[in-house]
């Protein structure tokens, strides 16, 4: 490995993320977050607030897909620099063919290859990879300036997900292995450091009806039970994002001590622990791929320092060769009829999400007076995202559909005619009770068919006691322990009456 082949992979890896990004129509999940940054706000439904307040910064210059998917098209490129840059910082005598590798393991990790889709992962992993190596520094030499980095990136983490709360326990756990005074004055420096964050969030939350609580340790866990699919599904996951080779060489290697065993303890705690609980939270709940990304850097941190230099060659060619296929795959795919996918449930969604100029001249007639809505938040985000225009749920929807109640005020819409899109065929008598007129019809794209339910004079009162009195009762059964200042849901609909469990 020398620095001109890491040089171009660097290069290759990054023209192929710009043209996927380029070339892929904004998903449900970034179109969510998107519509945080052109409606910013010191707080969101479901996820603390960096992501929306990165794409409200971005979306003041451009609204293009490849610009606002800037920050994760660099950031494999961002994280190994970042890697190359601190070992020889971290570890004494690390060499630099070492070092080069490091930098290509993170570079082409299988997901680091593909994944240019901003979430609130995307914030998450470059505070979480930079607080980890700062505070491994720290753990080194016990120096403030380190702990208060540390402390400072993991603030940045814990706005961006609560899943910052893993590596903030990981510190924790490192701290009570070293069992030093100034370790412990560190670790209360950076917990510090998180309490302006913490305090931002709930201040936020007692305003809002605390939606972060509700839909992270409430509404979101209908599916959780016992289970021995998810574990499976977890190791499978575990697998693919570290690399196939990876927890073979980990384990065949686990004895060896890195270049400079002081921090091997500190660096194994960082990069071992939080999927050691992820293991353990899959015995009753599926984890999601992207949980896992903050952390895999750390992992092949540990595995690089350990493993002997051909043995790094063949890890790296094997990573080279499985982002090749990666790359080919995705080329082969996105040069197929949009028609090939027409046998699967999915169909109606990817041509609600490539077609969507197609769609808009099916709504054109009725975007200035008519209200726009479908029946599922994912596909109203995208399409509004892509109208530019936003799209309201009407009916329940899911707890993933709330943030929505924030946005709509069913009260103002008295009246109005309302068209909801929707991409299964409606029952019109679900509908008539909250309508004065109701009549629907359809329309094809590319295989793909649509209704149009087209509801005149809308009856707030009889949605309110239909809808909105049942989303209240499932979705915002505040515990009575948690304070609130205000509360949208019911100060907006049921005036005198608190949202309580």
């Amino acid at each position: 490995m020398t620095g001109r082949l890491f040089a171009a992979l660097l290069v290759l890896t990054l023209v192929f993320r710009f043209w996927l990004a380029s070339a892929f129509p904004i998903t449900g999940d970034e179109a969510y977050f998107i519509w945080w940054g052109w409606k910013p706000d010191w707080g969101f439904y479901d996820h603390p607030p960096m992501i929306g307040w990165w794409l409200a910064a971005l979306l003041k210059v451009s609204d293009a897909e490849w610009w606002l998917r800037l920050p994760v098209i660099l950031q494999p490129a961002v994280l190994a620099l970042g890697v190359y840059w601190a070992l020889p910082r971290l570890i004494v005598g690390v060499g630099e063919e070492r070092r080069l590798w490091a930098a290509v393991l993170v570079l082409l990790a299988p997901v680091n290859v593909w994944n240019v889709f901003i979430t609130t992962d995307t914030p998450l992993i470059y505070f979480s990879v930079f607080s980890g190596l700062a505070w491994i520094r720290a753990s080194r030499d016990d120096a403030l300036r380190w702990y208060l980095a540390a402390g400072v990136l993991l603030a940045g983490a814990v706005l961006s997900k609560y899943f910052a709360a893993i590596l903030g326990f990981a510190y924790l756990v490192d701290v009570l292995r070293r069992r030093k005074a100034g370790a412990g004055a560190g670790l209360a420096i950076a917990y510090a450091c998180t309490l302006p964050a913490l305090a931002l969030m709930a201040w936020w939350n007692s305003g809002h009806c605390w939606p972060n609580y509700m839909f992270n340790f409430v509404n979101r866990h209908e599916d959780a039970g016992w289970s021995l699919k998810t574990p499976l599904l977890y190791a499978l996951t575990l697998i693919y994002v570290l690399g196939p080779p990876v927890l073979w060489l980990a384990w065949r290697n686990r004895r060896t001590t890195s270049a400079d065993s002081s921090l091997s303890l500190s660096l194994t705690t960082l990069a071992w622990l939080p999927f050691l609980l992820f293991a353990v939270l899959s015995l009753v709940k599926q984890v999601g791929l992207h949980w896992l990304l903050s952390f895999i850097p750390f992992t092949l941190i540990w595995l690089t320092l350990r493993l002997t230099p051909a043995s790094l060659r063949r890890i790296g060619v094997f990573f080279a060769a499985f982002a090749t296929l990666h790359i080919a795959g995705i080329l082969v795919v996105s040069r197929v009829p949009l028609e090939t996918w027409q046998k699967t449930r999915l169909y109606d969604g990817i041509v609600l999400s490539f077609e969507h100029r197609a769609l808009a001249r099916e709504l054109q007639a009725y975007r200035s007076d008519w209200v726009l809505a479908m029946d599922g938040y994912s596909n109203a985000v995208t399409l509004g995202y892509n109208l530019r225009q936003y799209v309201m749920i009407f009916g329940e929807a899911s707890s993933h559909a709330r943030h929505d109640d924030l946005l709509t005020d069913f009260r103002t819409l008295a009246g109005r005619n309302i068209l909801i899109l929707r991409k299964s065929e409606p029952r019109l008598d679900d509908y008539r009770k909250y309508f004065r007129q109701v009549s629907a019809d359809s329309f094809e794209i590319r295989g793909a068919r649509f209704w149009r339910v087209k509801g005149e004079g809308f009856d707030y009162a009889a949605y309110r006691a239909g809808v909105l009195a049942g989303v209240r009762q499932k979705y915002y059964a505040i515990p009575a322990w948690l304070p609130q200042t205000a509360c949208y849901m019911c100060d907006r609909y049921f005036p005198g009456e608190a949202c309580r469990r």
